[in-house]
């Protein structure tokens, strides 16, 4: 693949019309960023309708080894101070990212009780139901599209992890459409699509909020087989979650649990569309590939553009000296792209090997995605089943990808069968 040459005097990360730009372009971007300046400082520019000004700037991380440096390193890089580029008062970081904006002890605290719901044995316990929701998808795609036709997007790669969360928490079936409608909300935030302000973000995350307190509740008072009430009833030395943290985790669940699962396998299935030789290599011996072509889609995709983390010491990286408070943005899909790490990382290749690991789900560290086996499993099943009953399913149109700094996301994409 040969990409577009990129001056490093065109390259602004913060402005809206790098994220307009065509998907060639800001990877030849990147890869100038990685090769000239992958150091680079950006100015913050001031988001319209929010109250909060723009901040002093921030160093973009476009190199693997120094994303995964950053993110192994918590002590001299914190998340408490936010991990979006932007700065809010910590109240709001926490309210709407749990735990991904907090640092030790607090964040230990939390993460211990919270992953009671997601051990090996809870998640082997949901396998079941993943691949009875992947299942009800195709049924309900051939019902209702008898001229094998639709959106790949809404119709199979947004609704099985999202009925996945819902299965997980206990939540009926009849909410699921007003909760993706939340996460769209709150995703496509600087979409014109979506027409997301600040006001409306605060207002839908106070009504997931409300929600979640009041099933927060009730699996207190009346503990069911679903892991809210496993993560209700969790103790870690005599404490348990509080309400607040309850309802700001199930925000952080519901929005992260549904939005990069469905990123990621809507990406996926373009690429086995584009790739017909390499949909052969994977559905032709299934079991054996499977493991590198879930870590391969999710490089590929990279659900999550970027992270930010803040110095808390003057110190070093790769060289460059960080001075104590300055913002450092991890771009995961440069990274995941970096020629130094991966072999023609602009190819897809189901056979890729999984050393060294791509940085979809962050890359190490206490922030490692808490759901990331499942989401393997998630990606895995869709697409198994899939191959055994749809396996000439196409995408037929160009995507309509979210415009956003933040999510890789992928609006609406045609597929027939």
């Amino acid at each position: 693949m040969t990409l577009p040459v990129v001056p490093l005097a065109d390259i602004d990360l913060s402005s809206a019309e790098f994220w307009t730009q065509p998907r060639d372009w800001r990877d030849g971007a990147f890869k100038t960023l990685r090769e000239q300046a992958p150091f680079q400082f950006f100015e913050e520019i001031q988001i319209e309708d929010s109250p909060i000004p723009a901040g002093p700037g921030y160093r973009a991380l476009t190199r693997h080894d120094d994303i995964w440096h950053v993110s192994r390193n918590p002590q001299q890089f914190c998340s408490g101070k936010g991990s979006n580029i932007g700065d809010l008062p910590v109240e709001i970081n926490e309210f709407f990212g749990s735990m991904i904006n907090m640092d030790d002890p607090k964040h230990f605290r939390l993460r211990s009780i919270v992953s009671k719901g997601f051990t090996p044995k809870e998640i082997t316990a949901l396998e079941e139901s993943v691949r009875v929701r992947s299942k009800s998808v195709i049924d309900r795609m051939f019902e209702r599209f008898p001229n094998r036709e639709c959106d790949f997007v809404h119709e199979v790669a947004s609704r099985m992890p999202l009925q996945i969360i819902c299965d997980m928490m206990g939540i009926p079936e009849s909410d699921e459409e007003m909760i993706f409608n939340w996460t769209n909300t709150i995703l496509g935030v600087g979409d014109p699509e979506f027409v997301g302000s600040f006001e409306d973000l605060v207002r839908v995350g106070g009504e997931i909020f409300t929600y979640a307190l009041a099933l927060g509740e009730d699996r207190l008072k009346n503990p069911r087989n679903d892991i809210a009430s496993i993560m209700m009833q969790a103790e870690v030395d005599g404490e348990r979650l509080s309400a607040q943290e309850f309802g700001s985790f199930f925000i952080l669940l519901v929005v992260a649990g549904n939005e990069t699962t469905r990123t990621a396998i809507a990406h996926g299935m373009r690429e086995l569309t584009l790739h017909r030789d390499q949909r052969e290599i994977w559905f032709n011996n299934f079991d054996a590939h499977t493991k590198t072509a879930v870590e391969e889609i999710v490089r590929y995709a990279t659900p999550v553009i970027n992270f930010r983390r803040t110095a808390t010491q003057d110190t070093e990286i790769n060289g460059q000296k960080i001075l104590e408070g300055e913002k450092v943005v991890m771009f995961y899909q440069s990274g995941n792209r970096d020629e130094s790490v991966f072999t023609n990382p602009y190819d897809f290749n189901v056979l890729r090997d999984s050393s060294p690991a791509q940085v979809g789900f962050g890359a190490g560290g206490p922030h490692f995605c808490l759901g990331a086996n499942l989401a393997r499993r998630e990606i895995a099943v869709m697409f198994d089943e899939i191959r055994r009953r749809v396996p000439n399913l196409e995408i037929t149109s160009e995507p309509a990808y979210l415009q956003s700094s933040f999510i890789n996301g992928i609006k609406r994409m045609n597929c027939a069968w």
